[in-house]
């Protein structure tokens, strides 16, 4: 799409929504009949704390690079839905805004459990793990058992030795896991969550500071992996899913690569009950 097709469309799209706009939830009275409802643009100007003028260049698709702090203020002011707001961002160059949730949709662990027999967890955007499976719980136990603040991927991978013990490639991987992570993260890195977690990981772990000073940056590949377990050598086919309706979750999937993994799998789940 064009800079001038972006511009109009955007346009068209502020135009639209502001004439839907309840009136009497964003404060205002209600308008006369003969008008019907929405806003009018200095209403919406004076309620995002821009000019008037501004505001009705936008509309107007005149050239200018509004920021990305001004369309969250419009974006509120049109009581925008969290899809309609990443569009508008969408439409100016930016990223969608990050959407925090405290937990996992039913859905989302329902998925989980049906994957029986593929270990299976969710990651939120600093890759704590969310959920997971009893699959997963047996490959990794102590999932289930770990402070909250510690269960994150990144940190199991670097601090847990039960994990260092899982991985025979564990150099390999927990390098190329830190590349991922920091690829993914890119701006929010300066936030708490990902600040916090970072500088606890280079006071505690020689590895992961020397492997952050490397300033790797990979994206994610689907890709062959293996563990070894007490019930033998199993070997993965590793994917990640994206839903469609949680944009900052991901869901980790290992698929058994060959039958000897398929039945190890199942004895390791027989030993974890």
């Amino acid at each position: 799409m064009s800079g001038e097709t972006r511009r109009s469309e955007l346009a068209a799209f502020l135009r639209a929504r502001r004439a839907q706009v309840n009136r009497v939830a964003v404060g205002l009275p209600r308008g006369d009949a003969r008008r019907g409802g929405g806003l009018r643009r200095e209403e919406v100007a004076a309620l995002s704390g821009v000019s008037i003028t501004w505001y009705t260049w936008l509309e107007q698709a005149r050239e200018m690079n509004p920021s990305r702090q001004v369309l969250d203020a419009i974006a509120r002011t049109l009581l925008l839905s969290e899809t309609e707001h990443s569009y508008l961002l969408s439409l100016a160059g930016y990223a969608s805004p990050v959407v925090a949730g405290s937990s996992d949709p039913q859905h989302l662990v329902l998925l989980l459990d049906a994957l029986v027999g593929s270990p299976a967890f969710a990651l939120s955007s600093n890759w704590t793990i969310t959920a997971w499976n009893s699959a997963y719980e047996a490959l990794y136990p102590h999932v289930a058992t770990i402070a909250p603040k510690d269960r994150n991927l990144l940190w199991v991978v670097y601090m847990d030795p039960f994990v260092r013990g899982l991985l025979p490639d564990w150099e390999i991987t927990s390098s190329l896991f830190l590349a991922e992570f920091r690829a993914e993260a890119g701006p929010r890195l300066g936030d708490p969550e990902f600040r916090d977690l970072i500088e606890r990981l280079l006071a505690r772990s020689g590895a992961f500071r020397r492997n952050w000073e490397q300033h790797g940056i990979e994206g994610f590949s689907s890709r062959r992996r293996s563990f070894h377990t007490e019930a033998g050598q199993l070997e993965f086919e590793q994917h990640r899913l994206a839903p469609a309706d949680q944009r900052d979750v991901h869901v980790v999937i290992y698929t058994a690569a060959d039958a000897p993994t398929v039945k190890r799998m199942k004895a390791l789940q027989r030993g974890a009950r």
